[in-house]
């Protein structure tokens, strides 16, 4: 399975019913701190919206749900992995995504074979509190020096303006979230995402 070059990530499934169908093909939700019933109506939701528009769902840490709902795809950070249980998600055939920040997690995340890494942060995000300050786009090179041929996620504070040289030192798809979600015109900015990564 090739992963399209441009990933939008959102907090609800209002995000993927509203843009998902303008063309996008490789998307995370990314909810925290819900309960579980409503974290699995938004799952079903975007299955749905995802289903039928051609593009591939990842869903963030709620991996036992994602199992449940018959998910392809389930993305965990360094801390969900210390309560995951990477048999069950492998065995229930999901592919696997991991966040990674420095060797030590890189190393962590390579023994479980992922389908992609990503970086993060490479520019400073208002997004989330990080311990992790900007990781720069050199090391993006470094990291694909040492990931092989497993696809490279760039994530934190990328624009379309920063995408190409994400790309250029290494990166195979960029992940966006408020460079969307804070836009006057998430519309627009989508179609221009696309434009730029196509």
């Amino acid at each position: 399975m090739s992963l399209d070059r441009f990933y939008p990530i959102f907090d609800s499934a209002d995000w993927l019913e509203r843009l998902v169908p303008l063309g996008i093909k490789l998307v995370q939700l990314r909810i925290k701190d819900v309960p579980s019933d409503v974290i699995r109506d938004h799952i079903r939701r975007a299955k749905t919206v995802c289903g039928a528009n051609g593009c591939t769902l990842v869903v963030n840490d709620y991996w036992q749900i994602a199992i449940e709902e018959g998910c392809d795809y389930i993305h965990l950070g360094q801390e969900d992995l210390d309560d995951a249980d990477i048999t069950a998600i492998r065995t229930a055939g999901l592919r696997l995504g991991v966040s990674t920040h420095d060797r030590a997690e890189l190393a962590r995340a390579q023994a479980l074979m992922p389908d992609y890494i990503a970086l993060g942060p490479i520019y400073p995000t208002i997004l989330k509190k990080m311990k992790w300050h900007e990781q720069g786009i050199e090391k993006l090179t470094t990291w694909r020096g040492l990931i092989g041929e497993t696809p490279l996620v760039a994530i934190g504070g990328m624009s379309i303006d920063r995408a190409p040289g994400a790309f250029e030192a290494g990166a195979d798809i960029v992940a966006a979230v408020t460079d969307i979600t804070l836009n006057a015109n998430p519309e627009d900015r989508v179609r221009a995402w696309l434009a730029a990564t196509r």
